[in-house]
């Protein structure tokens, strides 16, 4: 590889592997939601190289006309490369997505439920108590699933957690629920996903998962 190139290449590296890590990575799960939508990205991924590949053997073989690809006539390579061979691909791709988007919706209640209330541009996070905190920071138990009611008061916002589940729309009077849940005690980070204005990209927020104690400690104190 000439010099230029190496330079390059080696340079685009960092810029390429940012992407499947950092605080607001999907690549980089913390619970068991997240997970399931990296595992989704993936198997995608696989799918798309997959299909990619077998496009460019043909292409290849039908560039080199081998003895045997000049016997094939234009039905054949219509209905066998463009409907046989995909099929088994996109079969395994929508069940993979069904299955595992299935798991992402929340089923009955949670333990715990907490208001996500939006605004240009920030986030008040209301708790089963009734107590109201709007300084950007959604405080959670970790290792049990928690419900988040999102809801917003002017224009269309997104509440996106990447590491720990999927995004929501908060739409002004309509009510969605999205379900969290982390691992372990930690740090996340979250992002409005949903351009709303000028101020749209400082409208993020904190997430810290606690130990069910810690929890429950910083709730009763919320209370006095």
């Amino acid at each position: 590889m000439a010099p230029r190139f190496k330079t390059l290449a080696l340079g685009a590296t960092p810029l390429l592997l940012a992407g499947c890590s950092g605080e607001l990575s999907t690549l980089d799960p913390a619970g068991p939601r997240a997970a399931n939508l990296a595992v989704l990205w993936w198997v995608m991924l696989a799918g798309s190289v997959l299909l990619f590949a077998i496009v460019m053997v043909l292409f290849a073989l039908a560039y080199l006309r081998t003895a045997w690809v000049t016997r094939i006539t234009p039905a054949q390579w219509i209905i066998g490369g463009g409907l046989v061979l995909p099929i088994p691909v996109l079969v395994l791709l929508t069940g993979t997505a069904l299955v595992l988007g299935e798991q992402l919706l929340p089923r009955g209640n949670a333990p715990i439920r907490i208001e996500a209330h939006a605004e240009r541009w920030l986030w008040t996070f209301t708790y089963p108590d009734g107590h109201a905190v709007p300084d950007q920071t959604l405080h959670m138990p970790a290792g049990q699933p928690v419900d988040i009611v999102v809801t917003a008061e002017d224009v269309i916002h997104a509440f996106w957690v990447p590491r720990l589940g999927g995004k929501i729309d908060a739409i002004p009077g309509h009510t969605n629920v999205v379900r969290l849940e982390a691992d372990k005690p930690g740090v996340y980070w979250g992002q409005c996903a949903e351009y709303c204005g000028e101020g749209h990209d400082g409208m993020q927020f904190r997430v810290e998962a606690h130990t069910t104690e810690e929890f429950a400690a910083l709730m009763q104190g919320a209370s006095h």
